[in-house]
């Protein structure tokens, strides 16, 4: 077809001529409402937006003198976090003389790891950035632990009816 016919088609229907594909060998239109597409592709766009889950990074922060009593409350929190679905960066903050001695936050930022194990995954493994050491966790999937433990519960109960 040729233009000038497309264009005399689409100012009968009152609708506008749309390319759609420029590249092709002949080039592809479209009569639309060219508005209205506009609109719907909006509109489409915020639903996807709307859709997507927005993972949040919540943060503790800690010292290489961080006793055990706070950073138990500091660990409580990141587990909360990491059960609601957020991602928890683990930060050691160095002051002074403190940057001496890494492996004391490596061993702290090891420990947290291992406390919040049953809930989440290292994402990123613990490494200097300047004045601190930081460590990434993710949360674990659903725990397949309890419904297994379940399953086992159930089968003892059918062994003591019998």
């Amino acid at each position: 077809m040729s233009v000038p016919e497309a264009l005399r088609l689409a100012r009968e229907a009152e609708l506008d001529l749309v390319e759609i594909s420029p590249q092709a060998d002949p080039p592809v239109v479209q009569v639309m409402d060219f508005g209205k597409f506009l609109y719907e592709q909006h509109k489409k766009e915020r639903e996807a937006k709307k859709a997507q889950k927005m993972i949040e990074v919540k943060e503790i922060q800690l010292r290489p003198k961080t006793d055990p009593h706070h950073r138990g409350f500091k660990v409580r929190d990141a587990r909360k976090w990491l059960e609601e679905g957020m991602k928890v960066k683990v930060r050691v903050r160095f002051r002074g003389r403190e940057i001496a001695y890494p492996a004391l936050a490596l061993e702290d930022l090891k420990s947290v790891a291992d406390e919040l194990a049953d809930v989440a995954v290292v994402e990123q493994q613990p490494n200097m950035e300047g004045r601190t050491m930081l460590m990434v966790l993710a949360p674990a999937g659903k725990p397949k632990k309890s419904t297994g433990k379940k399953e086992q519960d159930s089968g003892q109960d059918k062994d003591q009816n019998s």
